[in-house]
């Protein structure tokens, strides 16, 4: 792993253990995304890269009318599912200011918004999102369960597998996010990378 690399595997690992430590880190990986955001959709992104997280989406069912896209960075997730259904509004967010600049660059179609933001404290409503994504980004569970619909989906994958920077092992994505009222609907293995769908269930 190259010494970013190694960053974002450590900062993972200490923020899903214990997420108050995000604060006093996060000033740090905005500066490191923004330092990559320049090559990063040209050395990064790729069908192959992206086939755990495709293979995801086709199973989601019913098309979502609002999709969000946490940790956008260039936007690759965000354009995936705004090319999977023309009739959604996708709005991708990242902490890195040079992240959002890329995905807007990028961006193929009127409906993706891109905004900067903290996935640890994300400037939406409860419920505001039929389907959010998370594709090799760090899993703020709290966060997650409140902006996504009851019904609605949750997608998390991981590019390379556990050979991803910013890894969770899937068993443990699927016990927090059913504590968090999800039900695990599907797993994935795809290219190199793995991704799980799970569904918010109802609230009675």
């Amino acid at each position: 792993m190259t010494p970013s690399q190694r960053l974002m595997r450590g900062v993972t690992a200490l923020v899903v253990r214990a997420p108050v430590l995000w604060r006093p880190l996060r000033g740090l990986v905005a500066r490191n995304f923004d330092r990559l955001a320049p090559e990063w959709d040209a050395s990064r992104v790729s069908p192959d890269r992206l086939a755990p997280l495709a293979a995801a989406l086709a199973a989601v069912g019913v098309p979502p009318r609002r999709v969000l896209d946490v940790g956008t960075g260039s936007g690759a997730a965000a354009r995936l599912a705004a090319e999977r259904w023309p009739e959604a509004e996708v709005v991708g967010v990242d902490l890195s200011p040079a992240m959002v600049a890329e995905a807007r660059r990028l961006a193929g179609s009127p409906r993706e918004r891109y905004e900067v933001a903290d996935a640890a404290k994300l400037p939406f409503a409860d419920g505001a999102f039929d389907l959010v994504l998370l594709n090799n980004m760090i899993p703020f569970f709290d966060e997650l369960a409140r902006v996504t619909a009851p019904d609605g989906c949750a997608v998390v994958a991981f590019a390379l597998g556990d050979r991803t920077p910013i890894w969770v092992p899937p068993e443990r994505v699927r016990a927090e996010l059913e504590r968090r009222g999800f039900a695990h609907a599907a797993d994935f293995s795809a290219g190199a990378g793995v991704a799980l769908l799970a569904r918010r269930r109802t609230v009675s």
